[in-house]
């Protein structure tokens, strides 16, 4: 991995100013909205669509071809970048918005003159307020240079871009609940169909929404042309990834990398390693609502859609957490579950009781007062959940939960026979150490 010349997003990205007008013009930026201005919108997308480029938010849809599903003539029109990065594990998003926010500037300006759109939106996490200053700031440099607003560059094209901070909730990095609550509504899903972003989006208008990674790429596409783009990657995952890697790795943090690298060369060469005296037991490869990959199967696994899923997981994210062998899988599962029960937003019956029940039986599990019959439940729970809910969230608890209790079955049997944690050393955390049979107990300890 010594040879860098796949580098795209993250080049030279620790450079200081590059967060500026002016430094960002002097690493190149802007050239890709210099070209496209000459270009005309079914350009710029037959180039995306030429690429391959896939969206880097979880779901993987063709980019290009999601441009294409919006209603020809219909006005008004907009396109909404999506850095509402909630998924844990993720944070390679905020890296790239912190240092370099002309990038995702400059690819939503690309990606609305693409769809044609009358305004263009950049919907921020709650949580990211820092970041929301930053996209603001170079946003003033972008309007001042005439790089968005009336008549950009000269070109006769307009196009308004707002910044727009939301109020931290994991629901809404699903798209229908993030433009709900971009139109000032609560963040909450709507049912598909009728209610497909394309057709019916912000303020019911036809919408195309993004990642941000999945912008950032634009100009680089534009200015360089399809062919180059996917001259790294695999064939049917074009490009790179930035891959967030988290957990008990040597050197966690994020890396840009041609999309089919094997995924012991980013955990042993990229990462360091695993932690001095642990070894590997799992990864999620794509955040943590991906399925469970043991150390077996990642081997042969390489980093690409195609590949993970193939050993029953997805890309997802691009947050790869690593968990060693002295991790109880039965805690780090009964911890996913809380998450889940917590960001569910209640619409639909599916996710919200089943996310609670999944909550109170993994917990119990864990607490020592687990039934005979709570790893049967457990699959049952999420088998009802999994297909059912309104929307991708109740499936992104099921999906990591269900798929521990198939690895790792033998880990939650234990539990439920010993009637504790039978892998925890008490001096790992005195909280909890002794408090097994109290479920309660071990949420105030946690607290």
């Amino acid at each position: 991995m010594s040879d860098l010349t796949h580098i795209r997003l993250t080049r030279d990205i620790e450079t200081p100013g590059l967060a500026t007008l002016d430094g960002y013009r002097a690493w190149g930026g802007y050239r890709g909205l210099e070209k496209g201005l000459g270009m005309g919108p079914a350009e710029i997308t037959q180039a995306v669509s030429d690429s391959g480029l896939r969206g880097r938010g979880g779901a993987g849809f063709p980019t290009g071809r999601k441009w294409t599903l919006m209603p020809a003539g219909k006005k008004p029109r907009y396109l909404v970048a999506n850095a509402d990065e909630s998924e844990p594990g993720t944070f390679k998003d905020r890296y790239l918005m912190s240092r370099n926010p002309h990038l995702l500037i400059e690819g939503v300006i690309l990606a609305a003159r693409a769809v044609e759109a009358d305004a263009a939106f950049i919907y921020v996490r709650g949580e990211y307020a820092e970041i929301q200053t930053v996209l603001e700031t170079a946003l003033a440099e972008a309007y001042a240079a005439n790089l968005c607003g009336e008549n950009i560059l000269g070109s006769g094209w307009n196009l308004e871009v707002v910044v727009h901070g939301g109020a931290g909730a994991y629901i809404c990095g699903e798209e229908n609940a993030l433009l709900e609550s971009l139109s000032g509504n609560r963040g909450r899903p709507r049912p598909k169909p009728p209610y497909f972003p394309a057709a019916i989006g912000v303020y019911d208008a036809p919408t195309a929404l993004n990642n941000v990674e999945t912008l950032c790429n634009v100009p680089f596409i534009v200015e360089r042309g399809a062919d180059e783009f996917k001259s790294v990657g695999t064939e049917r995952s074009t490009g790179t990834r930035l891959l967030c890697l988290s957990g008990h790795v040597k050197r966690p943090g994020v890396y840009e990398v041609p999309q089919g690298i094997p995924a012991m060369a980013l955990i042993n060469e990229l990462g360091g390693g695993m932690l001095e005296g642990r070894k590997l037991k799992a990864v999620q490869p794509g955040g943590s609502s991906s399925q469970f990959l043991t150390a077996a199967q990642l081997e042969d696994t390489t980093m690409d859609a195609e590949s993970i899923a193939a050993h029953g997981s997805m890309a997802g994210s691009g947050a790869v957490v690593v968990i060693s062998e002295d991790q109880c899988i039965v805690e780090y599962t009964s911890r996913l579950a809380d998450f889940y029960y917590r960001e569910s937003c209640g619409k639909c019956t599916p996710c919200r009781e089943g996310t609670f029940w999944l909550s109170r039986v993994v917990r119990r599990i864990e607490a020592g007062a687990g039934r005979p019959e709570d790893v049967e439940l457990i699959t049952s729970v999420c088998n009802n959940i999994d297909g059912k809910s309104l929307c991708a969230l109740g499936e992104a608890a099921a999906w990591p939960i269900r798929s521990s209790v198939q690895e790792f079955e033998a880990d939650f049997q234990a539990h439920v026979d010993a009637h504790a944690c039978p892998y925890r050393d008490e001096q790992v955390n005195p909280a909890i150490s002794g408090r097994q049979g109290d479920p309660e107990a071990l949420v105030e300890a946690r607290a």
